[in-house]
């Protein structure tokens, strides 16, 4: 079974984050939510404080098959400045394993200069962040060993995304039925 592990950071976009774990939890894919703030409870850009599973320190990196990134105001920026996030996101890049991100998040991508010559999306207006990278407008755009996405209104489609990466097409169809998605 695939291990994925999504980092929080206060001012994380809530919908981004949480509608990502629930549809993962729903298709058996194992997900842990992970704070990069040396705590378990973090808050989102909402006002919504959650409990993240584990912290970043306690992180087995060499276990997990894919990181995700949410987006969110200050969470983007709170992410791109963890040295030790941004290091293990390189090293996933060099072994080609799964990075995935949404809204402002692929920026983080985008300024470590790991997109160069990738397909990717982000936020509108912050595509100038996606240093090197061929700019798309679709709300999820899968290059490689990478999945981006655009923002909170294109969140179930990005979890939907990663689950037909591990699962194939027809269970993120199942998937998308069972949650009444564009039925």
């Amino acid at each position: 079974m695939p291990k994925t592990a999504i980092f929080l950071a206060d001012g994380f976009e809530e919908i981004e984050a949480l509608t990502v774990v629930d549809l993962l939890r729903r298709a058996n894919i194992e997900i842990s939510t992970v704070s990069i703030m040396g705590r378990k409870n973090v808050t989102g850009s909402h006002n919504i404080t959650v409990e993240a599973d584990s912290l970043l320190e306690e992180t087995d990196f060499d276990s997990l098959d894919m990181l995700i990134l949410p987006g969110g105001m200050p969470g983007t920026t709170n992410l791109a400045d963890c040295k030790a996030l941004t290091d293990k996101i390189k090293e996933f890049d060099e072994k080609d394993k799964m990075l995935c991100a949404i809204c402002a998040a692929p920026t983080v991508f985008g300024k470590l200069g790991i997109l160069k010559g990738k397909k990717a999306c982000c936020f509108p207006g912050r595509e100038e962040d996606l240093l090197g990278a061929d700019v798309q407008t679709s709300s999820v755009t899968k290059d490689g060993h990478f999945i981006t996405s655009r923002g909170m209104g294109t969140a179930i489609d990005f979890g939907l995304a990663i689950i037909e990466h591990y699962q194939g097409s027809d269970a993120a169809t199942s998937m998308a039925s069972k949650i009444v998605y564009r039925a």
